[in-house]
């Protein structure tokens, strides 16, 4: 099993990071925090590194449904985005909730962790 669902699209890549972001916002995500991975890797090792962004998005209702059936899910929170240049184009990339939380072990997570994931993938659709 996949722990990613993915998609490589064409387009500039500060205008992906923005059709990204509305994409998540239509299916009610925030985003949390937004790490600039390659700024980042300049600053902290020297190094070059393709454009690389992680988007850290919550769905507030789904995060609460979660928090109250698992009180340490709050770990695996909130669901990771990225973002990033590549030679066929701009990847996108979500994790894949099913495949994450499922190890978890506690199965009254199951229906969150689907309609999360179906939420994600409109989003990668979407974009």
């Amino acid at each position: 099993m996949s722990y990613y669902i993915a998609k490589t699209v064409s387009g500039e890549f500060d205008d992906v990071i923005a059709r990204v972001t509305d994409a998540l916002k239509a299916e009610g995500f925030g985003v949390l925090t937004d790490i600039d991975v390659a700024a980042t890797m300049k600053k902290k090792l020297d190094v070059d590194f393709q454009p690389y962004r992680i988007l850290g998005a919550c769905n507030p209702q789904m995060a609460y449904k979660a928090l109250s059936i698992e009180d340490k899910i709050g770990v695996m929170l909130p669901c990771n985005v990225i973002v990033q240049q590549t030679d066929k184009g701009v990847e996108v990339a979500a994790v894949d909730p099913v495949a994450s939380i499922g190890r978890v072990g506690n199965p009254a997570l199951d229906d969150a962790a689907d309609a999360v994931k179906a939420m994600l993938a409109k989003v990668i659709e979407r974009v």
